[in-house]
């Protein structure tokens, strides 16, 4: 990842690898005491990939667990976080 994408791969990044069928995919992070990897793949349906830019794809928390189960992580939004309105 340092090499082929400029990547620090001890940031807490994670890293999604697709097969050219879309069915399967590798997952690589760090969890702090070591690289994880994880291989997962569809029975009866493929991905669906965000397009990437640069040789890469940028998913928030939610999209990137709606992809990991098969969904269509472009109908998932994260909720806004915003600050509790103070009671006076």
């Amino acid at each position: 990842m340092q090499s082929a994408l400029a990547e620090d791969p001890f940031t807490g990044t994670v890293f999604v690898f697709r097969a050219k069928r879309a069915d399967r995919m590798k997952i690589l992070f760090w969890d702090g005491s070591g690289l994880v990897m994880a291989y997962k793949r569809l029975e009866d349906s493929t991905f669906t990939w965000p397009a990437i830019r640069d040789g890469a794809m940028t998913l928030n928390r939610a999209q990137f667990e709606a992809l990991f189960a098969g969904l269509d992580w472009r109908r998932v939004r994260s909720l806004e976080a915003r600050r509790p309105a103070v009671a006076e």
